[in-house]
C-alpha cells in the first residue's frame, strides 16, 4: 500500500512538471505615480497586470495600453526572477497574495485581486487566500469623464461699445531696452502698440540693416499686460497656463504709457521716448496731457581705449612681437612695398674685423651686406685654409639694433652708419669697418645728402691712401691658392683679350641673383650655368685658370675677382 502511493505522488510530480511550463499565475495590481508639475493632479494610480511563470520562477510586469495616455505603457518588466530583498531571495509564487504589498525595483505594487486559475492553485498549495480588494481608479482619469463646467460671469462693463467706438484706433510708442549692464548687453529699438478696442498691448522689434538679427517681427504677440499680480500669484506659471481676473488686480491700461517714464513689461523694464501724433492727440483729449515731447535717447560713443603694448621680451622682432597684441592669429607686419621694389636686388657691402682680445680673432675679416629693400643685415665670413676656423654664414638676415636704442622704442642701423672706420655693435660684438666695394661708393655719392660729412671724408681719406680709385674687398679670398700679384696680371691680360665681351655688363648681377645671401660664393653647378648663359669662354686657358685660383675646397666658387676680369 506505501509503495502504490508513492509511484502515485511521483508520476503526479513528472505530470506537474511538464506541463508547469503552461501555468501563468495572473495578479491584478496598481502603484502610485506622483506627479510634481501639475495643478491638477498630485499622483495618478496606473494599473498593472503581475504574471509569475511557474516554468522557472520568473515574473513580469505589463500595464494595459490606454489611447491616448501621453505615458509609456505597455511592458514595464520584461520576464525576469526579480530581487525580494538586498541578501540576494528571488520572489517566490508563495510570497503572493491579495492584499499585501511587493517592492520591485524601488516602486511599490499593492496587489488587489488575482484570476480563477491563481485562486484554485493557491488554495490547492494550502495557502489561505486574503479578501479581494477593490481595484483604486485614477482621480484624474475619472475627472476627465465628467462633463466639462461652464462659467459665465456677468460683466457690468461694455465690451462691444468700446470695440465700435474705438476700432482701429491703436496708440503708437518708441521705446528702448537698455540691457548694457549686463554681460554683452545692448540698447535696443521698438514699438509698442495700445490697441483701444480691447486694451491690448503689442511690442515689435525695429530692424536695421546688417544688425545681425533674424528678422522676427514680434517681441511679445498682443495679449493683455497684467500690472499687478495677486499675492498668491506670483508663483503661477505664466509660461504654459494663461492668467485671469483671478490672479492679476490691476492691469494695464492707456494712462500707464507716458512718454518719458519707464515701464516694467514680462520683467523687462521700457523707457517711451517719443509717440506717434495720433497718440499725442488721444491723451490731449482723453487725459489733458498735452507736453508730451521727444526724448533725445542717443548716447554719444566713448572714446577710444589706447592701446598699450606690453613691454618688450626680447624675442624676434618688435614688429613682430606686437603683433600678438593686435589679433589673436597674428599676421606678419605690413612691409613699405613701393620701397622694396625699388632696392630689389641692391645690396651694400662692407669689410669689418672683429675687434676681440683674443690673438686668434685678429686676423678674421667679414663681409657685411646691408639689403636696401628690407634694411637687414646679414654677416659672412670667408673661409681661411688652416686657420682653424670656420667660415660661412656668421649671422642671418635680420635688422641690428643700435646699443643705445631702447626695446619699446628700437632704432636700427641704416646705411649712414656704415662708413670706413665706424664701430658697428651687432648684438655684443664689435666690427670696424675696413672696406667697401665700388656699388657703395657710388650709392654714397647719389645719396650723399643721407651721410654725414665724417662719413664721406673717411672714404676720401681712405682712397687718398690707397691711391685707387676703387678697393675692392676680395682680394685677399686668394691668399693660399696664388699671389695678389698673379691674381692681378692674369685679371688684367683676361681685361684686354675680352674686353668687348658683350656680357660684362650684367654678369656681377647675374651672379647676385643666385647669391641669395649675398655671400659672394657660388657652387660650381651654378657658377658654370651663369656662365653657359652669359656666353662666357670658360673653356679658355686663361679663364680655366682664373676659376682655379677663386676655387676653394668646399665646392664653391668666388665670384668677386671673376667678376673684375670683366669689367674696367
Amino acid at each position: 500500500m506505501f509503495l502504490s502511493t508513492v509511484r502515485i505522488c511521483n508520476a503526479l510530480q513528472r505530470y506537474c512538471g511538464v506541463f508547469s511550463g503552461l501555468k501563468v499565475l495572473k495578479f491584478d495590481a496598481y502603484f502610485r505615480e506622483d506627479v510634481p508639475i501639475s495643478t491638477e493632479e498630485h499622483y495618478r494610480i496606473r494599473q498593472v497586470n503581475i504574471y509569475y511563470y511557474l516554468e522557472d520562477d520568473s515574473m513580469s510586469i505589463i500595464e494595459p495600453i490606454v489611447e491616448n495616455s501621453g505615458m509609456p505603457q505597455g511592458k514595464l518588466i520584461k520576464r525576469q526572477r526579480l530581487a525580494k530583498n538586498d541578501v540576494g531571495d528571488h520572489y517566490h509564487w508563495k510570497d503572493l497574495n491579495r492584499g499585501i504589498n511587493i517592492t520591485i525595483y524601488g516602486r511599490t505594487f499593492r496587489i488587489v485581486d488575482c484570476d480563477r486559475f491563481t485562486q484554485v492553485f493557491l488554495e490547492s498549495q494550502g495557502i489561505e487566500l486574503n479578501p479581494p480588494e477593490k481595484m483604486v481608479l485614477d482621480p484624474y482619469t475619472e475627472l476627465r469623464k465628467q462633463p466639462v463646467r461652464k462659467y459665465v460671469t456677468p460683466s457690468d462693463f461694455d465690451q462691444l461699445k468700446q470695440f465700435l467706438t474705438y476700432d482701429k484706433q491703436v496708440l503708437r510708442f518708441y521705446a528702448i531696452w537698455d540691457d548694457t549692464d549686463s554681460m554683452f548687453g545692448e540698447c535696443r529699438t521698438y514699438i509698442i502698440h495700445y490697441y483701444l478696442m480691447d486694451d491690448t498691448v503689442e511690442i515689435r522689434e525695429v530692424h536695421v540693416r546688417n544688425d545681425g538679427r533674424d528678422p522676427f517681427p514680434l517681441l511679445m504677440n498682443r495679449q493683455h499686460m497684467p500690472k499687478v499680480l495677486a499675492e498668491n500669484a506670483k508663483n503661477f506659471p505664466q509660461c504654459v497656463l494663461e492668467i485671469s481676473d483671478q490672479e492679476v488686480l490691476e492691469w494695464y491700461t492707456a494712462k500707464d504709457f507716458i512718454v518719458g517714464k519707464p515701464l516694467t513689461i514680462l520683467g523687462r523694464t521700457f523707457f517711451i521716448y517719443d509717440c506717434d501724433p495720433f497718440t499725442r492727440q488721444y491723451y490731449k483729449e482723453k487725459f489733458g496731457i498735452s507736453d508730451l515731447p521727444r526724448i533725445d535717447v542717443s548716447k554719444q560713443e566713448p572714446p577710444p581705449v589706447k592701446q598699450e603694448l606690453p613691454p618688450y621680451n626680447g624675442y624676434g622682432l618688435v614688429e613682430d612681437s606686437a603683433q600678438n597684441c593686435f589679433a589673436l592669429i597674428p599676421k606678419a607686419p605690413k612691409k613699405d612695398v613701393i620701397k622694396m621694389l625699388i632696392n630689389d636686388n641692391k645690396v651694400l657691402r662692407y669689410l669689418a674685423a672683429l675687434e676681440s682680445p683674443i690673438p686668434e680673432d685678429k686676423d678674421r675679416r667679414f663681409i657685411f651686406s646691408y639689403f636696401l629693400a628690407t634694411d637687414m643685415i646679414s654677416i659672412f665670413e670667408p673661409p681661411v685654409r688652416n686657420s682653424g676656423i670656420i667660415g660661412g654664414k656668421y649671422l642671418g638676415r635680420t635688422k641690428v639694433v643700435k646699443p643705445l636704442s631702447t626695446a619699446d622704442n628700437p632704432v636700427y642701423y641704416g646705411p649712414d652708419d656704415f662708413f670706413i672706420g665706424a664701430v658697428i655693435d651687432v648684438f655684443g660684438h664689435r666690427f670696424t669697418i675696413l672696406d667697401i666695394d665700388e656699388y657703395v661708393v657710388k650709392y654714397m655719392e647719389s645719396n650723399a645728402a643721407q651721410y654725414s660729412p665724417e662719413a664721406l671724408s673717411s672714404i676720401q681719406n681712405h682712397f687718398r691712401k690707397q691711391g685707387a680709385p676703387g678697393p675692392e674687398l676680395e682680394n685677399k679670398q686668394a691668399k693660399e691658392d696664388a699671389s695678389v700679384q698673379e691674381l692681378e696680371a692674369l685679371i688684367e691680360t683676361i681685361q684686354k683679350q675680352l674686353k668687348d665681351h658683350s656680357c660684362k655688363d650684367n654678369i656681377r648681377e647675374t651672379f647676385q641673383v643666385y647669391d641669395k645671401e649675398a655671400t659672394g660664393y657660388v657652387d660650381k653647378e651654378t657658377f658654370f650655368k651663369v656662365c653657359e648663359s652669359l656666353h662666357v669662354p670658360v673653356d679658355d686657358s686663361l679663364t680655366k685658370e682664373l676659376i682655379r685660383m677663386c676655387s676653394h675646397d668646399e665646392g664653391k666658387i668666388s665670384y668677386y675677382n671673376f667678376v673684375r676680369a670683366f669689367s674696367n
